[in-house]
């Protein structure tokens, strides 16, 4: 198992960093979390030039399908630059899912998310029970269990829950998960928005529209697994941002005469970071190569840990300015706290690796 880059996926992933140098993302950024995602959307045609949202589409819908260690690179530069927008739905999930649906409704958006000219999002509870930019988006897709809307009513998401075809319980309540029960995919009809601690990140409900599948568990599955990998790389380059902002930061601030990145506290906590990113970074590209649940969810609580550690860090180092708004430290700070709770929390996943050791694991549990 190789688990390094080769020498064209790391040209890939500098390519795609010199191109967001470029585009200002962060001013992007600043007018998504206003309403206006037109910045945001040209930064996403021109990663679109660049073959990003191309990726996990098949070759027969115009795309690359490459593997997933290409979007593994991809995912964590887009997560270097904080790039606003469904990105783990646009660049991973949401063309998973579709390919592995096939027919019409792959024949009606793989082309058009290959080309760029839509992203895509995904609400797909307990794991994902809201959707991100559903009002940007040019394909919103939801994935639940039918009978019963237990997930969804126990993500907290109560109104959406109760849209379901068979939802049964009453409003607000947690009703328990049926064992082993179909998986639908329905076109999501975009409803309340719900707040997020990522103004760059717009949640909303999605209620079902037309269905597409009606049993599509192991597509959903696998759509699941390869949106928390991108998230998990997302937040590795999020956390190596982090880091690279910290140590820049304690080069220059001084006091008692001297950069702060010269005091022994400042220098073990940088370290720690960096000892931390590097530790989780095999474990993302084993899982980019194996794709097994229990991989992806290991890859997925190393990179929110290592991420978390590195936001911890760079705060503490920047002090009181790491605060402001101004500064731009915030839009890793947020990116993280949302993402470690995206795609499976830290419990959720480390509760499926101890399934998958001690063979109870279900498809998508």
């Amino acid at each position: 198992m190789k688990l390094t880059l080769s020498d064209e996926q790391a040209r890939f992933g500098a390519t795609l960093h010199d191109l967001l140098d470029a585009a200002d993302v962060p001013a992007a950024s600043r007018a998504w979390a206003a309403g206006d995602a037109v910045p945001g959307c040209a930064v996403w045609r021109r990663l679109a030039d660049a073959g990003v949202t191309a990726l996990a589409v098949p070759e027969k819908w115009g795309g690359l399908e490459a593997s997933p260690a290409d979007l593994v690179v991809a995912c964590e530069e887009l997560g270097h630059h904080a790039l606003p927008g469904p990105a783990m739905e646009t660049v991973a999930a949401v063309p998973a899912l579709l390919a592995a649906l096939g027919g019409a409704a792959a024949e009606r958006w793989l082309p058009a998310l290959a080309s760029g000219e839509a992203l895509a999002t995904l609400a797909a509870p307990p794991w994902l029970p809201y959707a991100v930019d559903a009002d940007t988006a040019g394909v919103s897709l939801l994935a639940a269990r039918p009978a019963g809307a237990a997930d969804l009513l126990a993500s907290g998401s109560p109104t959406a829950a109760a849209r379901l075809p068979g939802a049964t319980g009453a409003t607000g309540a947690i009703v328990a998960r049926p064992a082993r029960a179909a998986v639908g995919v329905w076109v999501g009809v975009v409803g309340e928005a719900v707040a997020s601690v990522d103004p760059t990140r717009r949640l909303f409900e999605l209620g079902p529209g037309e269905m597409l599948a009606d049993d599509a568990g192991g597509a959903v599955g696998r759509a699941l697994d390869l949106g928390a990998l991108a998230c998990a790389a997302h937040l590795l380059g999020a956390g190596r941002a982090m880091l690279e902002t910290a140590v820049e930061y304690a080069k220059q601030r001084v006091q008692f005469g001297q950069p702060i990145g010269r005091f022994q506290a400042i220098k073990h906590a940088l370290a720690d970071v960096a000892v931390g990113l590097e530790f989780a970074r095999p474990l993302l590209y084993a899982a980019a190569v194996t794709l097994t649940p229990r991989d992806v969810s290991a890859a997925k609580v190393a990179c929110a840990s290592a991420a978390h550690r590195a936001a911890r860090a760079a705060l503490q180092v920047h002090g009181a300015i790491g605060y402001t708004e101004e500064y731009g430290l915030g839009r890793w700070l947020t990116r993280v706290r949302a993402l470690m709770a995206a795609w499976g929390t830290s419990s959720d996943h480390r509760a499926r690796v101890l399934a998958t050791l001690t063979a109870q694991a279900e498809p998508w549990s």
